[in-house]
């Protein structure tokens, strides 16, 4: 027999397979037997078919309500969304398995899941962050229920990569305002990115941003805001050089102090 005609017959095999076994699966899906349906669906979701099985736990999730089956009925369904990658879906399922369930023997896991799934879903810090601060809040809400649990630190650490996408953010966004010559954001942005990030590693890049908006806004506003705004670009300059002696801003800092020094001896003449 030729390598051709072995391949023909190879390939014709392998096709009846197939067609043999999509017959099967949709003979199930027709049927009226859920015990069969339970037991087939737990065996694709063991072998990793988790198309098939959520369809299959799709349909008997209300068939089995109320019923001591129904727990990990959804527990698999939960998981097979989130193993075809749909984490905004399994998010969801996650959450509403823990409602449903809140005494179920999933429930801790289930409820990390959810805000596992909203972290996955966290995009890099110049889109949008709202799943970041989502899954932030889901984390604590875990570790407020569940102070003791074995996964409070893998919640630590997802924490600590969530906080840090914000931080990256909000240091980009207190720049953009400064590089456009907006001042006075860009002032109430560093403000706040010291207060909401205080053990950041760019708080004295932020500060020396605030010292010089509040220099650069001094020299360009009225007369009767002019001493006011330098005074406060001078304090902050103090802060600086008193919370960060070996800044590598202090230098360019300084600078600016001076020229706060200067102008506010001019005004007083």
């Amino acid at each position: 027999m030729t390598l051709l005609k072995k391949l023909a017959i190879y390939f014709i095999i392998i096709g009846a397979v197939a067609l043999t076994s999509c017959d099967g699966y949709n003979r199930l899906l027709k049927s009226s037997n859920y015990e069969l349906k339970l037991e087939r669906a737990q065996q694709y979701y063991a072998k990793g078919n988790y198309v098939k099985a959520t369809a299959l736990f799709e349909e008997l999730i209300p068939v089995y309500k109320g019923t001591d089956k129904a727990e990990e009925i959804y527990y698999y369904f939960s998981y097979c969304n989130y193993y075809q990658g749909d984490y905004a879906l399994s998010q969801y399922h996650f959450k509403n398995y823990f409602r449903s369930f809140p005494m179920g023997k999933h429930a801790e896991e289930c409820l990390f899941m959810n805000a596992y799934c909203y972290y996955l879903n966290s995009p890099i810090y110049k889109l949008d962050q709202t799943d970041t601060k989502n899954a932030m809040a889901e984390l604590q809400n875990f570790i407020d229920l569940y102070p003791e649990s074995s996964r409070i630190d893998s919640c630590n650490k997802i924490n600590d990569i969530l906080r840090g996408k914000l931080e990256q953010k909000e240091r980009d966004i207190t720049n953009q305002y400064f590089n456009i010559g907006d001042y006075k954001a860009a002032i109430a942005s560093s403000i706040n990115f010291v207060k909401d990030f205080p053990e950041s590693n760019y708080i004295d890049e932020i500060m020396y941003t605030m010292i010089d908006s509040y220099y650069l806004l001094a020299i360009n506003s009225l007369e009767t805001k002019k001493l006011e705004r330098l005074n406060l670009a001078m304090e902050s300059y103090l802060k600086l050089v008193d919370l960060y002696p070996k800044s590598s801003y202090l230098p360019k800092a300084e600078s600016v102090y001076e020229s706060c020094v200067k102008i506010k001896s001019n005004l007083n003449q």
